[in-house]
Order: structure tokens, then sequence, then C-alpha cells
């Protein structure tokens, strides 16, 4: 300080005295003039993403309280500089007055924020010190994970007036099967259904959490519109006319396979002939895996505190897009999709049991690997954007329906009359459980031979089931009908 004498300041005004004898440091920062604002709001989002702090204008950097004229325009200056935080913030500017008629800002700021990291102009920045410098991606990163496994969630919040009457037992325990199947659920489960809920992260203090609604909620009340998936496949390559649409709402795992039969009814097969094999290879217009992913991922990330929003699936003549209201999460750029990332995940809870049934892994390589899916079938890899607060990955692929449909009607596919579909249609002459027909096809992964074999028969009623009132029943087998019957004996003859 300037001769090292503390400049006059109005009476009452003891914690600017204290402040200025205190000086610069890792939670105090002396600004000349609103001149140097664009830096004070750097300090400011350094002691946003710290302990704290407070931000002094009209104070040289000796602690010398000199103050500024502040006008209207002073003051609209800094409102408008503040706007480009982000997550946004709300600091109010307290004025003091000097005797000299000129003021001092004061920008006071609360450390330990749930909505940590914060940007200023996008870019994140730390205290070190008496020293504000950028913040490294790598820490950016670091607490941007955190900030995605907070306390509070949408998703881990209480869901009102839900009780376990509401949770759908056997899809809980279909669930809770594949898990143990593929080795990510170990140890005693038991049937307990509360006791499985707890153990899955879903119940909390005996309350059923939101994320147990979006994965296995039964009765789908106004209060979870969220829930549910938008279906279309338009002719041409505009949305003026529909050939099938529906909209659906249900727990997650249902709706992903809705949509993976959406793509199966939609996709055409294309095939050509093996020169010296003499046999068609079909090859699927999209690496069903590279959809699956896709598709998974706008379950798990979309921002599910957005009401009115769903996950969208439309399909055009010339592209396939898939819509997830609220954007990527934060941190997570489009065009770092398509390289190393670190993996940001909006519902922890929900992406843990996704993980658990073996459809995600949690290194952020999801992504990647759809790319090299793509590139290895020889179609353009995949776009990422955000448009208008909501993800939006497009396929850009030549999709030939030679469906026929009417608008009262849902066009329905005969399933490729396959050597696998034959054995299927053979075995199921008597009643058989689904690892029989599961076996006789060839087909090793469950979920694979659920939604290219099974599903399609029984929508075209080939085979039925023998408890049809309970789908998901245990004792659940399969059997040949009377339609089955007559496009075997074709195929026979």
């Amino acid at each position: 300080m300037e001769s090292g004498v503390i400049p006059k300041v109005p009476t009452g005004s003891k914690e600017l005295i204290r402040l200025l004898k205190q000086g610069e440091g890792s939670t105090l920062e002396f600004k000349r003039s609103t001149g140097e604002l664009r830096e004070g709001l750097q300090t400011v989002c350094a002691f946003l993403n710290g302990s704290g702090g407070m931000v002094l204008f009209g104070v040289r950097a000796d602690g010398a309280a000199e103050g500024q004229d502040v006008s209207d325009h002073t003051l609209r200056e800094i409102a408008q500089a503040l706007d480009r935080f982000e997550p946004p913030v709300n600091i109010p500017v307290e004025r003091l007055q000097l005797q000299s008629g000129l003021e001092v800002l004061i920008l006071r700021i609360e450390g330990a924020s749930d909505s940590i990291p914060f940007t200023y102009e996008a870019r994140p920045y730390e205290r070190v010190e008496s020293t504000t410098r950028k913040m490294s991606q790598e820490q950016y990163e670091q607490l941007l994970l955190e900030r995605m496994h907070s306390k509070r969630r949408w998703e881990n919040q209480p869901a009102v007036e839900t009780t376990l009457k509401d949770m759908d037992r056997e899809e809980v325990f279909r669930i809770v099967d594949i898990a143990r199947s593929v080795g990510r659920l170990v140890g005693p489960v038991g049937r307990s259904l509360p006791d499985v809920l707890t153990r899955l992260g879903l119940r909390q203090n005996s309350r059923i959490l939101q994320a147990a609604v979006v994965l296995f909620g039964k009765t789908f009340l106004p209060d979870y519109p969220q829930c549910e998936l938008r279906l279309a496949r338009f002719r041409g390559i505009d949305k003026k006319e529909f050939l099938d649409q529906r909209q659906i709402r249900g727990p997650a795992f249902k709706l992903l396979e809705e949509a993976e039969l959406f793509c199966q009814r939609h996709f055409p097969l294309p095939a050509k002939i093996v020169p010296g094999q003499m046999r068609r290879v079909e090859t699927p217009l999209i690496p069903p895996d590279a959809m699956r992913e896709i598709l998974v991922n706008a379950f798990i990330h979309r921002d599910y505190a957005i009401a009115g929003g769903a996950v969208s699936l439309a399909i055009f003549d010339d592209r396939v897009e898939v819509w997830s209201a609220g954007g990527f999460p934060k941190g997570i750029t489009p065009d770092s999709l398509t390289r190393h990332h670190l993996s940001v995940q909006r519902n922890p809870l929900i992406a843990d049991v996704f993980h658990r049934t073996g459809l995600i892994e949690k290194w952020g390589r999801g992504t990647n690997r759809v790319v090299d899916m793509c590139r290895e079938a020889g179609i353009s890899t995949p776009k990422f954007e955000e448009i208008t607060g909501a993800a939006v990955v497009t396929f850009e692929v030549s999709v030939r329906s030679t469906i026929q449909t009417t608008p009262q009607v849902t066009p329905q596919v005969t399933p490729q009359v396959t050597p696998q579909v034959v054995k299927v249609l053979q075995r199921a002459q008597k009643s058989q459980t689904r690892d029989a027909l599961q076996v006789v096809a060839g087909i090793k992964d469950r979920e694979h031979f659920r939604l290219s074999f099974l599903k399609p028969l029984l929508a075209v009623g080939w085979i039925e089931m023998t408890i049809p009132d309970k789908p998901n029943s245990r004792l659940q087998k399969y059997r040949l009908t009377e339609e089955g019957m007559k496009m075997l004996k074709v195929k026979r003859a």
C-alpha cells in the first residue's frame, strides 16, 4: 500500500478496511476499475470453482481504495458480462460509496456449489494462491464427472406417490437375470423386489427413486410424460407424409426393444451374390450394434428433467435420425464424440443398470466403436449435432422401403424364411422353451435371438406363446400355429 497509509473510507465500512489490510490472496482480488471487468470475472469463475471469495473493483493492486464512477451503463455492462457464465450465476453487485463520492463495487462469491465446474466465456478458471489461471482440461473433466454424480439429480429424487405396486416385477427380474448371465451382478440376489431395487440403487430409505420409474415403471401417470418413445417412418426426405408412426410410453428397456423392432420393420436388407459360393449375403443397412449403441445412449443420457421431451427415431429415404431431449451432457461436444473422450453420465443410476445388462461400457468408447463399425460396414460415419436443445445423431444411408402402408394400418414385415427360421418352426411343432429354440437356431446372443427371430415370428403369428397372458413367465413356451404350419409346408415343398 502506498506510503503504508490506509485510505479514508466511510464510517461503518469496517469490512472494507479489513479487506484492504488483508491484501490479495487465494480468496480476494482487487481490480482498479471495471475496465478490468473481463479479468475480474475470470477470477469470479475461479472462486466459483473453488471455496469462494470476493472481487473488488475500484481498488488498486496495492490495496488503495480509489473508487470509480458507477453509472447505469456500468451496471448494465456487468449484468451482460455475468450472462457469459455457464452454468448461469446470480451474483448481486454490492456498492460502497467512498468519501470522494466514487464507489467500490464488490462481487461476493459463495463456494462449494453443486454446479461446479463453471466456465466464463466457455473457459474454466482456477485460483492458485493470488493468481487466476486457466484450469487444465483434465481437472475440468474430473469436476464435470463429479458434478454428474452429485447428490441432487432428477433421477435420484423420490418418485412421489410411487410404490412397489407400480413397479413391473417381471421386468425387474428379467433384467436381473440378464445381468447375472453376463457376470455383472454377482452374489445372492433373492426374489425380494425391495431388496433388488435397493441393491441397484433405485430405492433409498424405503422410497422408490425416479430412476426406477424410468427403468421399471408399470403404470405411467401424467407425472412421467418423459418416459416416451416417438417413432416415425417418413416418405421421401422430409416430414410431409408419414408411412408409419407410433408414440409409446413405457420403461426404458422395452422402449429400446420397440425402437429396434421399428428399425427391423423399416430397414431393407441389401444382399449380394458372393462369387464362387452361389449364395446371397445379406448386410444390414446400419450395423445393428451401432444402431443399438446410439439408441441406448439416447435413453441413458437424455435430460429426464425435461418433462415434454422424448427419445425420437425418424427414418427417411436418405437418413436415419435419433433425437434425445436435453442436448449432450456438459463437457461433451459433438466433435469430441468421434475422438477419445471422458465418459460423462447425466444419469449414472440409469446408466449403471444398462451397464449391468452388458449393453454399454463405462469408458466413453461407445461412439468411437460406432464410428469404427460404420467404417467397417462401408457406410458414412454418423453425424453428431446439438439442435435446439436436443442431441441428434444422423446416419446418412439409403432407406428404400417396399412396405405398402395406409394411415390406418401399421405395416408388418414377413420374416425372411432362412434355414434358421425353418429350424425354429420345425422344433416348435411341439411346445419349446425359448432357450431350446435359440439353440436350434444356433444363435449365441439371447437379445439378438429375441429381437431378430422370436419377436418377428410372434408378430406375424407363425408361433404363439403357451401362456399369452404372462409373456415373461418362467414357464413360458412357444409352439407352432396353423399359419406357421402352412409356411413350413410351403418351404418344404
